[in-house]
């Protein structure tokens, strides 16, 4: 059971709703502060269709305990505006700049980054500093939630699949069961969680239905020639604390990418932990004692190794 024992934790910290301009873009992100002095500031980032609200609870915990935490909405999604120009800034590439962007304009000189899926991915090409090489001393652990540097095929295409054509409903509980199955591989969330998944996920239609609150055409990143997914250079070039948390069922990381993760880049260094997450498959919710634990116990192995460089 997971307890928080730290001085901070009668105290809730409160996000706040914010707005900043990035490559262009007005970017929304919840700004989580801790009631008093930040011990430092995390980047919690979502999936590729979901909102930086997925991290709510991550963030609830990681605040209380005196952590500053950051939640964008990707460019295209939740509350962030839509890409002018989708083929070409719908890409991993241009995700690493407006981090870059934001990282400026919140001056924030050193994170640790815990990524879900799509935020994974960011994180990594962001950490390796070859997309913006600022950013490679800028982030101090990296957390993938179900995601490395190769995807299996046959689970991008489930996702291309149901992402790519945004299905319409007449009202919130047909939307609510919906995601419900779509998402069922999160594992356990209460009926309360599931109803504020779908709040936090949706948007009217001019007729009044509702429908899911991204930006269809990101889906174009799949068909783009290259595989924007396949980061096995990025994470070959990463030198920081890795910690990997797979879905036990998940069918977008194979287990076999895993041990592969295990061979290269932070694999050969020792910075690579890696935890099978029971009960879930893509991608385990962040919600639970158990999720927290392991995220918490990476961020103070990663501020220990930290401290010991200087």
């Amino acid at each position: 059971m997971f307890t928080d024992t730290s001085p901070l934790a009668t105290v809730r910290a409160q996000p706040l709703s914010c707005y900043a301009r990035c490559a262009g873009y007005e970017i929304h992100f919840m700004d989580w502060q801790p009631a008093g002095q930040a011990r430092g500031t995390v980047i919690a980032w979502h999936g590729l269709a979901r909102t930086g609200r997925d991290m709510d609870a991550l963030a609830q915990v990681l605040a209380d305990q005196g952590w500053r935490v950051i939640c964008p909405d990707t460019l295209g999604r939740g509350l962030s505006q839509w890409s002018r120009h989708p083929d070409e800034e719908y890409r991993l590439r241009f995700y690493a700049r407006l981090a870059r962007e934001l990282f400026d304009v919140l001056d924030l000189e050193r994170v640790h980054w815990v990524g879900t899926s799509m935020g994974g991915a960011i994180g990594t090409v962001c950490a390796s500093g070859l997309f913006e090489p600022s950013l490679r001393a800028r982030i101090a652990t990296l957390t993938l939630n179900d995601n490395a540097p190769e995807l299996a095929a046959p689970a991008l295409a489930r996702i291309k699949d149901y992402a790519g054509q945004p299905p319409v409903f007449a009202s919130m509980a047909e939307l609510e069961d919906f995601f419900r199955k779509a998402y069922q591989p999160y594992g356990w969330l209460s009926d309360a969680e599931w109803r504020k998944l779908t709040e936090t996920s949706m948007r009217r239609l001019p007729d009044g239905r509702v429908t899911v609150h991204y930006d269809p055409a990101m889906i174009g990143q799949f068909s783009a020639p290259e595989d924007d997914y396949l980061i096995w250079a990025h994470y070959d070039a990463l030198q920081i604390p890795v910690l990997l948390l797979r879905g036990v069922e998940s069918d977008l990381v194979l287990y076999e990418t895993a041990q592969q993760m295990q061979t290269r880049g932070p694999g050969t260094q020792g910075l690579l932990h890696w935890l099978e997450v029971p009960d879930c498959g893509h991608a385990p919710a962040l919600n639970v004692p158990a999720h927290w634990e392991a995220v918490t116990e990476h961020l103070a192995r990663g501020t220990e190794e930290i401290v010991n460089t200087f």
